[in-house]
């Protein structure tokens, strides 16, 4: 029992669940290549085992940095370093060990992507830093996110393909913009204790407003990778209901209500994920 409950309790410090974000989109990227390249169950386990184990690193990362504004906020002082039910050591090693498994995955998948891998570990863990001296820090989340398309390219191809810069752009301008929205539930305590981020800084009506822009650039880009990646009739499907999931997650939230936040942040937006990947999936094959 107690193993279960550390278990549980390591993976809500890295919101285990949230990994359904941009994992399609490596996924995809990777159907994709493999078009051009011989499938192997092998590189798939290992991309696998790549993307969940960068993330916990990120994820670890992210709770150890920021443990003391995290015990200063009412809205997570409950998280697990805060409250005690992981201490800053055993964090510490559960970052560290996820890094190494990381690597090594890397590893397994080429030279390449072993020499990158520090390069990645950089910007994915850099992130949890960048409200401390920027507002555009939801703009290096959606960076950071949109590495998972590019490095499973990589991994597939030994390049980068024009494909997954596209998919990159899309969760990249994607997530950025829902992480924005997310971001209005600290506007004042962001704004009362010095940190960084665009609700702070503009307000919420403004914050929205920015998200808004964003999520179009989305839709252009989700409206492009077909004619990139040679994607059929079938995938429009997919695009046409990722439109109206994100019309609906603009329309659950105002300024003065967030009441729905949960709704539209995490439901709405595993159903982008996942609707996107169904859509490459059927423009791939069904076509």
């Amino acid at each position: 029992m107690s193993l279960m409950k550390s278990a549980a309790d390591y993976s809500r410090m890295i919101k285990l669940s949230h990994t359904i974000f941009a994992l399609p989109f490596a996924l995809a990227a990777a159907l994709m290549s493999w078009r051009y390249a011989d499938f192997a169950w092998l590189d798939l386990v290992l991309i696998l085992v790549c993307m969940v184990s960068a993330r916990s690193a990120a994820m670890g990362f992210n709770r150890i940095a920021d443990r003391d504004i995290d015990a200063a906020n009412p809205r997570t002082a409950d998280r697990e370093i805060p409250s005690g039910r992981i201490s800053l050591a055993r964090a510490w090693a559960f970052t560290g060990a996820s890094a190494v498994v990381f690597m090594l995955a890397s590893w397994g998948l080429s030279t390449l992507c072993l020499m990158l891998s520090p390069l990645v570990l950089a910007v994915v863990m850099g992130y949890s830093l960048t409200k401390r001296f920027t507002s555009l820090c939801h703009l290096f989340l959606g960076l950071a996110l949109a590495l998972a398309p590019v490095c499973a390219s990589v991994a597939i191809l030994d390049a980068v393909s024009a494909s997954s810069l596209v998919m990159a752009g899309i969760v990249g301008t994607w997530v950025a913009g829902f992480d924005i929205l997310y971001a209005c539930q600290d506007a004042d305590f962001d704004a009362g204790t010095g940190l960084n981020s665009i609700p702070a800084r503009l307000g919420l009506k403004g914050a929205m407003i920015v998200s808004a822009l964003l999520h179009v650039v989305t839709v252009g880009l989700v409206a492009w990778l077909p004619f990139v990646g040679d994607l059929g009739w079938p995938y429009w499907i997919g695009a046409a209901i990722i439109v109206a999931i994100l019309i609906w997650e603009h329309w659950l939230l105002r300024p003065d209500d967030l009441s729905r936040m949960n709704k539209a942040f995490f439901q709405l937006n595993s159903m982008i994920s996942i609707v996107f990947i169904g859509g490459v999936v059927a423009g791939t094959f069904l076509s």
